[in-house]
């Protein structure tokens, strides 16, 4: 589900929001979710943190911004000088939008494939989005 045109490499954000809005667009471009759906996930970081630990923060949609999301996609924002997400710093934000519970698979999966620190700096480290692409292949 992930793909070349799905990932940014080396960007700099200024705050969550900008890095969620990033993450959100993406989502959009490659016509999974309306745009409404980025303003269901900024609405989402301001009721609790979607930080998961070891660099990764994964945005997603409230349960209400679910009418929003035309397919299941996957984005993600490499940022190697961090984002400060509540306190804590993310390197990689992983936008996702589920249709039919298609997520919470994706999601247990991507959780597993960071709780290991050296996979978590592949990926914030990557030079390239084939390297990305291989590697959640490789392990999801």
């Amino acid at each position: 589900m992930l793909k070349k045109e799905n990932i940014l490499l080396n960007e700099k954000v200024a705050t969550k929001e900008e890095a969620v809005k990033k993450a959100g667009q993406m989502l959009v471009d490659q016509g999974a979710v309306e745009p409404a759906y980025i303003d269901s996930m900024l609405e989402r970081e301001k009721v609790v943190s979607t930080f998961m630990g070891n660099g990764l923060a994964i945005p997603h949609g409230t349960d209400e911004g679910k009418s929003s999301i035309i397919k299941s996609g996957l984005s993600l924002v490499q940022v190697p000088g961090g984002v400060d997400f509540d306190g804590n710093e993310a390197k990689v934000i992983l936008g996702i939008a589920g249709k039919d519970g298609e997520h919470l698979d994706m999601l247990q999966k991507i959780a597993v494939l960071f709780s290991e620190e050296e996979n978590a700096d592949k990926v914030i480290h990557s030079s390239s989005a084939d390297e990305i692409i291989a590697l959640f292949e490789e392990e999801l």
